[in-house]
């Protein structure tokens, strides 16, 4: 249903606008009362005993937030500090919150939360109500002393200390709201956040003159692939030349996956599934290709069938310095 509500918004369908649109402003006047009642105390927002860092965005899809989670974890560690992570979990349906481990299952956890729990050594919950889930993580961690919060900027029933929003090229061109379009909130929600992180060249000229002061670009590295049959065996983008390779892609950007690859110089033909895809090893057995590349996030969900053919490009996200500058600042006025 998503994917063609996707191709929709796309081709700019006028039917389809028309009769989604009047649902878009009713949308907008919806997420505006409940922000406001939220920021009067109308509405009860829970406090945890540290401080909370939202990463999110405004619109439908990915536009980086993982990479960026996983960058701020380093750092904070980096810095002295014991962060964890809290995550809704796509797709996970638990009232009770849970610890996920390195060996757990992403259709129990979520496909992100479990790539964050492998690439970090910090504690990852997952669960329906951030609150609980930050709660019991504490409970668990008490040497813990900052929460990230994955995806949770429209979540206003816990409170947080800093908001980071991760912005693309479908954010800044987007025009309409859910659901006639991609936006969960406003554009000018950017106005009242702490720092806007721009992924891409072009996002990043145009952000930056509005936003110079918080606005910090990223780009997303990686040069590396591993084996998802043999996690110790690794190649670089050499090693693909002369052979059929195709790539998979279950994310919100297939396409910039697939021109990360071309960039690094591989001939390839990108099979996209839809976002948060449960991978089945009928889904590559299908597949007929000397090897096939997929992302981090994809690779978490195929390990229990891998096959010697199956590999893996994990990135990394470079950041402006001036973004870890502002979170620990805010964090030193905090303590």
């Amino acid at each position: 249903m998503f994917g063609h509500i996707l191709r929709a918004w796309k081709n700019k369908n006028a039917f389809f606008y028309l009769i989604l649109i009047p649902l878009s402003w009713f949308f907008s006047a919806m997420i505006t009362v409940r922000r406001k009642a939220y920021q009067t105390g109308l509405l009860h927002a829970y406090t945890l005993t540290v401080p909370v860092i939202v990463v999110g965005n405004i619109n439908m899809g990915g536009s980086g937030k993982t990479p960026i989670v996983i960058w701020l974890v380093e750092q904070l560690r980096n810095n002295g500090y014991n962060p964890g992570v809290i995550s809704r979990g796509y797709g996970v349906n638990r009232t009770k919150p849970m610890q996920v481990l390195s060996d757990s299952l992403a259709s129990q956890v979520g496909d992100e939360p479990l790539l964050i729990a492998r690439r970090v050594a910090c504690p990852v919950w997952v669960g329906k109500h951030r609150t609980d889930v930050g709660r019991a993580l504490l409970n668990g961690y008490p040497a813990c002393d900052v929460i990230i919060s994955d995806d949770g900027l429209q979540h206003y029933q816990l409170r947080r200390n800093l908001d980071i929003v991760v912005v693309d090229a479908e954010t800044t061109n987007a025009q309409y709201l859910l659901p006639a379009g991609p936006l969960r909130e406003p554009q000018c929600r950017l106005d009242n956040v702490d720092a806007i992180v721009c992924h891409g060249d072009k996002v990043s000229k145009n952000i930056k003159d509005k936003f110079s002061e918080h606005a910090f670009e990223m780009q997303l590295h990686g040069q590396i692939f591993y084996n998802l049959l043999n996690v110790e065996q690794t190649v670089t983008a050499d090693y693909f030349k002369g052979k059929l390779v195709k790539a998979i892609a279950g994310i919100g950007k297939p396409e910039r996956f697939f021109n990360q690859l071309t960039e690094l110089g591989l001939n390839v033909e990108g099979i996209s599934f839809d976002d948060h895809h449960v991978f089945s090893a009928q889904d590559l057995a299908e597949i007929s290709a000397e090897a096939i590349i997929m992302t981090e996030k994809d690779a978490v969900k195929c390990q229990s069938f891998a096959q010697a053919h199956h590999w893996v490009l994990p990135v990394e996200a470079k950041i402006e310095t001036g973004l870890l500058t502002l979170v620990l600042a805010k964090l030193k006025t905090l303590q």
